[in-house]
């Protein structure tokens, strides 16, 4: 009994302590933002596309 006691107040501890917390949450960040750009793919390309289009076109008025 008294072993598992140990086991528990150090199990308590390992989930009290902050330590680590940063890294967890970073990484849960960085999960979510790759699922969205999974998730929206299609419309993120379509985007960037129409983006680098209307620089492109704006730059050839601004080199003429």
């Amino acid at each position: 009994m008294k072993k598992e006691s140990g086991r528990l107040k150090g199990f308590q501890r390992f989930l009290r302590e902050e330590e680590g917390m940063g890294t967890v949450e970073i990484i849960l960040i960085i999960v979510v933002l790759i699922g969205l750009v999974i998730i929206f793919k299609t419309q993120l390309r379509s985007l960037v596309e129409t983006i680098f289009e209307k620089i492109t076109r704006d730059s050839r008025t601004v080199m003429s």
